[in-house]
């Protein structure tokens, strides 16, 4: 319950922070806070991942697009409220749902009564790879690995590009007033 509150309370100051640099500082702090929330939840294979690329690469990426673009968020004029409610109302219907799923870590729930048994049983069979794991990640789940690498080099090569049209961006003026 602590790392969760921790986890609220980062993401309002997130929400109320205008400074650029504090967000990306308190983006990688929920980062390492949700990669603690892993480990307690025993996926330490996640919560590395979750380590090294939310709080480490990510904040590093930020950090030098910062450097490059040199801006501060506007204030805003008016409250939203509309948002405000959309993400209650989503937020509330997601508590509510979770209250039909069995306790965390019981030994009868459906996924440890189907699927888990399957792979565990036919893993070596199937897939000719000793190891359950990555026969799960590699060959069962192929497709949803695939698409996670694309949403990484997808993102990679559009901060890429900003990056590259700030610099464009700053070379002219840098030329102009050296000569």
């Amino acid at each position: 319950m602590v790392l969760l509150t921790m986890l609220a309370v980062v993401t309002v100051a997130i929400v109320r922070q205008r400074s650029l640099f504090a967000v990306v500082i308190l983006t990688s702090i929920y980062s390492f806070l949700m990669a603690s929330v892993l480990i307690v939840l025993d996926a330490v294979d996640v919560a590395m991942t979750e380590a090294s690329v939310g709080a480490g690469i990510s904040t590093v990426i930020l950090l030098a697009t910062l450097h490059l673009i040199k801006t501060t968020e506007m204030r805003v004029v008016r409250p939203n409220l509309l948002p405000l409610c959309v993400t209650i109302g989503t937020g509330a219907v997601l508590v509510w749902g979770t209250y039909v799923l069995p306790p965390f870590g019981t030994a009868d729930a459906p996924i440890h009564r189907h699927v888990a048994p399957h792979y565990l049983a036919n893993s070596i069979k199937e897939t000719n790879v000793p190891n359950v794991v990555t026969s799960v990640l590699a060959d069962y789940r192929a497709f949803d690995t695939l698409g996670e690498a694309t949403v990484i080099f997808t993102a990679g090569i559009g901060v890429m590009m900003l990056l590259r049209r700030a610099r464009r961006r700053e070379s002219p003026d840098e030329e102009n007033g050296s000569s």
